[in-house]
């Protein structure tokens, strides 16, 4: 029981650590930074804080209209709702510390985005690409209703920007900018916990499959 204690608690700390960074930066972001604008992270040109603001899912892809949107967070709690259930799961299967850490930082960046999604419209007024820094708790209220917010993004690194090479078949001399999307801690804790789990887990879910082929 001990053991099955300890490990509830270290996801619930994965959790908590995660979102805390994730909102801690967003807040600051969101008050501290017109929209659009950037700042080198180090001095860099290729690793920005970039603040941008999208409706929909990771990396600024976007799930159109206002029922898409509000579509896309009733999917994000229902989601949530199912990896808690199975996170439960895999602690009283005796799951290793990794798997368990993996779906946390899934289960950390779902919770990120719908608390953006959920309550940043309620919180925090409109921001603007000038003088537009976004007011926390205005007084005329926020800039749109409960589950329509939209996901703060800030973390943009153009590793390379140019032209391609002409002999490149059909892309050629084309203006490309690698890489593109701009994204937050929250989409980082999906994509690292995601690529764990692929790379590192599957001999737990082997394991796992073949105890429920001997008992079938």
């Amino acid at each position: 029981m001990s053991g099955i204690l300890s490990k509830k608690i270290f996801v619930a700390l994965v959790i908590f650590c995660v979102l805390l960074i994730d909102q801690s930066v967003k807040v600051w972001v969101k008050t501290h930074m017109n929209y659009g604008d950037f700042i080198p992270i180090f001095g860099l040109h290729w690793a920005q804080i970039h603040f941008v603001e999208n409706e929909g899912m990771a990396f600024g892809w976007t799930l159109g209209g206002s029922y898409g949107k509000l579509a896309l967070s009733l999917f994000r709690i229902i989601a949530v709702g199912f990896l808690f259930w199975f996170i439960l799961r895999l602690i009283h299967e005796k799951a290793p510390q990794s798997l368990l850490l993996s779906f946390a930082l899934i289960m950390a960046g779902a919770l990120g985005s719908i608390i953006d999604s959920a309550f940043y419209g309620l919180l925090f007024s409109a921001s603007h690409y000038h003088g537009g820094v976004a007011e926390l708790l205005p007084q005329g209220g926020g800039y749109a209703g409960f589950l329509h917010g939209k996901v703060v993004d800030m973390l943009y690194f153009p590793v390379y920007e140019g032209f391609l090479p002409s002999w490149i078949p059909v892309f050629g001399e084309r203006h490309i900018t690698f890489f593109k999307p701009v994204f937050n801690i929250a989409d980082s804790a999906i994509t690292i916990g995601v690529f764990n789990i692929l790379l590192f887990q599957r001999k737990f879910f082997d394991s796992r499959s073949k105890k429920v082929d001997e008992t079938s």
